[in-house]
């Protein structure tokens, strides 16, 4: 994944504006999993031959718990885009989670074969069009809805005003092609901005989770927590499961890493429901921090896009394989043979570690 993700990917505009938010320093803080943040306790003497990786998520058995996260507009970055992530998460074992704003149809990716598939809702303010692309998503054979609750406006995102981003003539918004919502128009600073404030519904709340429950049989993930509050409430309204999660650190700035808020998010759902995170996995220790302090599977976003980028599928094969290869050594090496050998003991956090005290000069 590193030397893809550094490869010069012209076909990819939106790698200028990742590049830009990492340079500044302040995406670097909330959205990688610091190594200064946490060290290991590894166990030794202990008979790692065999290392279970596999895992049940609501229900569905998969290889590993290493998903993809839903990232939009696919096709920017490679011409099969949504297509060749499905494939090469299928031919994982894992499960890929398809965005409202995909550059493919939920038809359109159900028929790359078998696999299973979550799909990201955002909610518009005509819910007709909601309820609609819900049913959609349930007849295509997508086993969740994963609701993103971060977004009732777009963040200020400097790059994107800049760069005026749209989405190029070439394509659209495939879900809402035939609702003519599915091209996004030019506009004087973001086009992206601009279809947001005109159509995703700001008075969202959590009675829309419940109402979402009556519209569908499929579970439904809260996308986008960060705090026990929350999480508590997320329980409350019936929610199948929670993503910790900041939107790649693009929506308000100063909110903490995923990988600070989980614990704190795991301890007020109790055990419930299941807790995942999204974001700032970059290697398969990061994967292995996230399990210790208490989640259920992580998601990855930016790894997926940079190696559909350079490599389409093959490139979403090889960064699935390398973060496996790279977790099962975590755990070998941890002592852990199965994940549910993974405990908080084997990490220390810089909240664990007491701080030293300078003491007063005589």
């Amino acid at each position: 994944m590193r030397p893809l993700q550094s490869r010069n990917c012209q076909r990819w505009s939106m790698t200028t504006m990742h590049q830009e938010q990492r340079t500044s320093g302040l995406w670097l803080k909330t959205e990688m999993l610091s190594q200064k943040f946490c060290k290991f306790r590894p166990r030794i003497l202990i008979d790692v031959s065999h290392i279970d990786m596999t895992t049940t998520v609501l229900g569905f058995k998969i290889s590993m718990p290493i998903m993809i996260a839903p990232t939009a507009m696919q096709k920017m970055a490679h011409p099969e885009g949504e297509y060749a992530t499905a494939r090469a998460a299928s031919a994982a074992g894992t499960i890929m989670t398809l965005s409202s704003w995909a550059t493919s149809s939920v038809e359109e990716v159900a028929s790359t074969g078998p696999g299973v598939r979550f799909f990201q809702l955002y909610v518009y303010k005509d819910r007709h069009v909601v309820a609609q692309l819900v049913r959609r998503a349930e007849r295509a054979g997508f086993k969740a809805i994963a609701l993103t609750v971060d977004t009732p406006r777009l963040g200020r995102r400097e790059a994107d005003i800049k760069n005026r981003f749209t989405l190029p003539p070439f394509l659209t918004l495939k879900n809402f092609e035939g609702l003519d919502l599915g091209k996004m128009d030019e506009a004087a600073d973001s086009g992206l901005a601009s279809y947001v404030a005109g159509q995703i519904d700001r008075s969202l709340s959590w009675k829309d989770v419940q109402w979402l429950q009556t519209i569908t049989k499929l579970p439904i993930l809260v996308k986008g927590v960060l705090t026990a509050e929350d999480a508590r409430l997320a329980v409350q309204a019936g929610a199948a499961g929670i993503i910790v999660s900041n939107h790649g650190a693009r929506q308000l700035d100063y909110v903490p890493s995923t990988i600070m808020a989980l614990e704190e998010v795991v301890k007020a759902a109790q055990g419930r429901i299941p807790v995942f995170l999204d974001g700032g996995v970059r290697r398969g220790t990061d994967v292995f921090k996230a399990l210790a302090l208490g989640a259920s599977g992580i998601f990855i976003g930016r790894p997926v896009v940079f190696s559909l980028a350079a490599e389409g599928e093959g490139g979403v094969r090889k960064v699935l394989q390398m973060l496996r290869e790279e977790f099962e050594l975590t755990m070998a090496l941890s002592g852990c043979r199965s994940l549910k050998e993974i405990t908080r003991d084997h990490i220390v956090t810089e909240w664990d570690t007491p701080r030293p005290r300078h003491l007063p000069r005589l």
